[in-house]
């Protein structure tokens, strides 16, 4: 069941109420036209940053108190990151990147570093990223060998004529560019190497052999963890959406997930809004869920917080659960789940970060 209303209001309003007020004087009424982009003489607006690290089986009950530090410290530092960007002017893309390449390269999440593995044993990573102001995109799916897979997403962007490349051609791709390639052994972590060999084992009784409460509720839910990702609202107006994964534990057959599709898992539109996903995959590429908040919005009217919250229901409905976090052009945001957690957080042009897991 998706958060209640009362909530969903609470975010809405924080959000609004959040990025609205760190300049006084300032009023984000002035929006700008799509594709102006920065203006000459037109005054600094108050910006906006966003995160998560992953919505899944998150409770108070099975986090030690080390591993909670642990994540609220790497999750307030992405923040900070992006707002180092932010704070000196600069564009939302380079803040997204900026903090997304800091969540790969740790191994509390299930990008990058702690990218999950695959059946196989391996790791294949995805990533995406979009600008709200040209509506461009790029996306890089099935990397092995890739260190910073949301770099490579802004190259498929910026400098090839596609949006999205996969597997072998886009690790040559990257490797023209000068994007890092790393050893696969390096996506090694125990912890996600255990993860799979938990879930292999429990494939191995027969469903037959397992009680009722078992059947209804696998005990290892670990592949819902980690996917990250960043939206944001820069001091120019302009929007900015990124997504970064390892995918699901014990993945088969080359799968890919939301994350790098435009539409399901990523997107941005500075008429509207920014969103990035995370959470079953295929229930939200189903469903298109990041465009159609956007879609909402534009042909609807709707708020970002009615918008974000229907769009998630939709996905409820037809069995998939996760989480997203959005921006729209006035600087509200929302950060919906139907999980017990989502590792997510925000911080403004105050620079004070503000981190949240558990439902509040």
């Amino acid at each position: 069941m998706v958060a209640g209303r009362s909530r969903r209001a609470f975010l809405g309003s924080a959000g609004a109420a959040a990025f609205a007020s760190f300049l006084p004087g300032q009023s984000l009424a002035a929006e700008p036209s799509k594709g102006a982009g920065r203006q000459r003489g037109r005054a600094l607006q108050p910006f906006g940053f966003v995160i998560h690290g992953g919505a899944g089986t998150i409770e108070r009950s099975r986090m030690t108190p080390e591993r909670e530090k642990a994540y609220r410290d790497k999750l307030s530092e992405a923040l900070l990151a992006g707002f180092g960007v932010l704070n000196r002017g600069g564009g939302c893309l380079d803040a997204i990147v900026a903090s997304i390449t800091l969540m790969e390269d740790s191994p509390l999440f299930n990008a990058g570093k702690g990218a999950v593995f695959t059946s196989a044993g391996t790791n294949e990573l995805d990533s995406s990223i979009m600008d709200g102001r040209t509506l461009k995109a790029g996306a890089a799916a099935g990397l092995k060998r890739v260190k910073n897979p949301i770099l490579l997403a802004r190259l498929v962007m910026e400098q090839s004529p596609h949006v999205m490349m996969t597997g072998e051609g886009a690790e040559t791709f990257g490797a023209q560019k000068g994007v890092e390639m790393v050893d696969p052994r390096y996506f090694h972590t125990d912890e996600r190497w255990q993860q799979l060999q938990r879930i292999k084992e429990a494939e191995k009784n027969p469903p037959s052999k397992k009680s009722r409460l078992e059947r209804e509720a696998p005990p290892f839910n670990e592949h819902k963890f980690g996917t990250v990702g960043a939206v944001c609202l820069d001091r120019a107006g302009n929007l900015g959406a990124g997504t970064s994964t390892g995918g699901m534990t014990n993945k088969r057959f080359g799968r890919v997930g939301d994350s790098p599709i435009i539409g399901a898992g990523t997107y941005a539109d500075n008429e509207t809004c920014a969103v990035s996903c995370t959470g079953d995959g295929e229930y939200f590429i189903r469903s298109a869920v990041a465009h159609d908040i956007s879609a909402r919005m534009g042909y609807g009217g709707k708020s970002l917080e009615q918008a974000a919250a229907a769009a998630l229901e939709k996905v409820g409905r037809i069995g998939g659960t996760g989480g997203l976090i959005a921006i729209d052009r006035r600087g509200n945001f929302a950060m919906p789940f139907n999980t017990s957690g989502m590792y997510r957080g925000w911080i403004g042009a105050d620079g004070r970060p503000h981190v949240l897991i558990y439902k509040e």
